[in-house]
């Protein structure tokens, strides 16, 4: 299966722009049961998954850093793509974001990349982190959705507040012994 989804990825990851479609409207009575979801997790071994899923992620982030840095150079801002950085790789998963890129006007843009290989709607997780910085940087962060990546990606992104976009549902809790 990895070899299938790595031959597969390398031929979506070209440096063109990506075409941005509106997101989906939010419709509350398409949520999926606890029940739907139990049958979809028993189908995956979750080693083999979580491997595909990150590769799935960072080739997805590597698709939009690339369409980034073509957006920017494009609109003679190659100053700023020069800039442009995969956060994630290069200073670690903690920041709340993938990508740090620009406006051409210099503003900082703060992209949070979900890939699936499903269609539009296909659910994706997303941490605290990432919800509480939508929270407190919502000029700048935005959650770029790349969907049907294997076959034909496809993008939209998610502005915030994100709760008027996405029904966010917990799903792990913290089990602590105090602090």
């Amino acid at each position: 299966m990895e070899t299938r989804l790595n031959s597969s990825l390398a031929e979506v990851t070209d440096s063109s722009t990506l075409y941005f479609e509106p997101p989906p409207i939010l419709n509350e009575s398409e949520t999926p049961t606890n029940e739907d979801i139990k049958r979809l997790v028993r189908k995956f071994n979750p080693a083999e998954r979580d491997v595909r899923n990150r590769e799935l992620g960072e080739q997805g982030e590597r698709k939009v850093l690339d369409s980034e840095r073509a957006r920017l150079n494009a609109a003679g801002r190659e100053d700023l793509a020069r800039k442009v950085e995969w956060t994630s790789k290069e200073r670690g998963d903690g920041a709340g974001y993938d990508i740090l890129s620009f406006a051409s006007s210099g503003q900082e843009r703060l992209l949070e990349v979900k890939t699936t290989t499903g269609p539009k709607k296909t659910p994706f997780y997303l941490t605290e982190n990432e919800r509480s910085l939508s929270a407190e940087r919502p000029d700048s962060f935005r959650i770029v959705r790349l969907y049907d990546f294997v076959r034909e990606p496809k993008a939209f992104k998610i502005s915030p507040p994100l709760e008027s976009s996405v029904i966010l549902s917990a799903t792990n809790y913290r089990a602590s012994f105090g602090t």
